[in-house]
């Protein structure tokens, strides 16, 4: 792995990519027979998103595919993971499957393959059909059949061209997000439904086609004590099973970690061998560290996250590089050095567009730059990352804050739908062409 004072490289075969999700990006919410989902009925209901911003048109991608995929051409990224919109291809997530989403997807990946891209086809990014959640959603056990034979139709219908295959994007926030029910049970029972539904899955993909690529996504932050003082590293510590090691440790290690039972998860060890599935690669999604602090008013943490003030992205979010490497080589030392990716890793500034048209982003690049020096630590360091890819590709529908947030490489005009690539979209075109860049 070349190295000199003038730069750092990355290992021959580094997978350089963007990521985005259906809901986030693609718009036509009602259009050619799409089902709805919890997401449309969230969006749609009176104070939820910020400025009363819905998902309906979003980035126009369903109609705007081809340009889009045209701009990741040009930008030279070989891997572009999207996620697949469950209720487009199965509107009431189960039974009469809907042929035209279905036929987008295939003319999606079609395009991508003409492009040198590698498609990432993400099964599952928040967005589950209205008719399932109102059968209980993933409270309900009946979804893990469901998301089953969801899976197999996908792994059918795409699998004679798509090999690497994403089964969730955060099951964490998965369970958290809309339809925005706030209950400690619920939720216990969700979070757990998801990780059984992934397992279902994996082994549904492999049957399909034993030479599918299959991992799945876990968004990790680093928890941090506020204090030296004991009753704050036992609050990061409480923070850290309850947001990492919930989902990491039955994927990795065939356990959950000591906290869920306090909670009052007691799994028998069938559901505990159906997550624990065998995967090609592990995503990982990183943003950010949070502090703790010792809250006694949580009865099950007994404890609360503090925000560090600066430096913050435009969403408040503490800028803080090292903790990509802090997690990388938690799970290089700590759960038997699997195959990673970062699957996601971006910021929201406030771009200073130009007159003449142009997309200023400077603080995009140094973020970038520096999370990227912090994979390379990682790979030194002996972690098995083999690829990284920016949130997003564009700038598109953030979920609670609508559109107010702009992560994107290129910029979207939500009037005019125009894209524009910003400064960061060169500069990362720089880097994919020389697979890592000079100081």
């Amino acid at each position: 792995m070349p190295v000199s004072t003038n730069g750092i490289f990355f290992p021959d075969g580094f997978l350089w990519g963007v990521a985005t999700s259906a809901y986030q990006i693609e718009g036509a919410w009602n259009e050619d027979g799409k089902g709805e989902s919890i997401w449309d009925r969230f969006s749609h209901s009176a104070g939820n998103i910020k400025n009363g911003d819905t998902g309906d048109v979003a980035c126009d991608h369903y109609h705007r595919y081809k340009e889009d995929v045209a701009l990741m051409k040009e930008l030279g990224v070989q891997t572009y993971r999207f996620s697949v919109s469950w209720s487009r291809v199965l509107p009431k997530g189960k039974g009469v499957v809907n042929k035209a989403g279905l036929n987008f997807y295939k003319s999606l990946v079609d395009e991508l393959l003409r492009s040198g891209i590698d498609p990432w086809v993400c099964l599952y990014h928040y967005d589950l059909p209205q008719a399932l959640q109102d059968e209980g959603g993933w409270a309900n056990r009946n979804i893990i059949r469901y998301f089953a034979d969801y899976a197999e139709l996908m792994g059918r219908e795409l699998g004679d061209k798509v090999r690497q295959w994403v089964i969730l994007n955060e099951p964490k926030f998965c369970a958290l997000f809309a339809p925005g029910t706030k209950n400690p049970e619920l939720y216990r029972e969700v979070s757990h439904n998801l990780q059984l539904a992934q397992g279902k899955a994996v082994q549904t993909l492999r049957d399909v086609n034993r030479n599918f690529q299959i991992g799945t996504i876990i968004d990790l932050t680093a928890y941090h004590p506020i204090s030296d003082a004991e009753k704050d590293r036992k609050a990061a510590d409480n923070l850290d099973e309850f947001g990492n090691r919930w989902y990491i440790d039955p994927l990795l290690k065939g356990a959950y970690p000591p906290l869920a039972r306090k909670m009052g998860l007691k799994p028998d060890q069938q559901d505990l061998d159906l997550i624990k599935q065998p995967l090609n690669f592990l995503g990982v999604n990183y943003y950010t560290r949070k502090l703790a602090t010792h809250d006694p008013s949580d009865p099950v943490t007994e404890a609360s996250r503090v925000e560090k003030r600066t430096p913050t992205t435009a969403t408040g979010w503490e800028i803080y590089p090292d903790g990509l490497y802090e997690v990388l080589m938690r799970l290089h030392k700590g759960y038997g050095n699997p195959t990673l990716y970062v699957t996601e890793n971006g910021v929201a500034f406030e771009d200073n567009v130009m007159k003449e048209g142009s997309v200023q982003d400077d603080d995009r690049i140094v973020f970038i730059r520096d999370h990227l020096i912090s994979v390379y630590r990682a790979i030194k360091d002996g972690a098995t990352v083999k690829g990284y890819s920016v949130w997003s590709f564009s700038d598109n529908f953030e979920w609670w804050d609508g559109y107010s947030p702009r992560f994107g490489l290129v910029h979207t005009d939500y009037q005019t739908q125009k894209r524009t690539p910003k400064k960061s979209y060169y500069w990362y075109k720089q880097v994919i062409a020389n697979n890592g860049f000079a100081f």
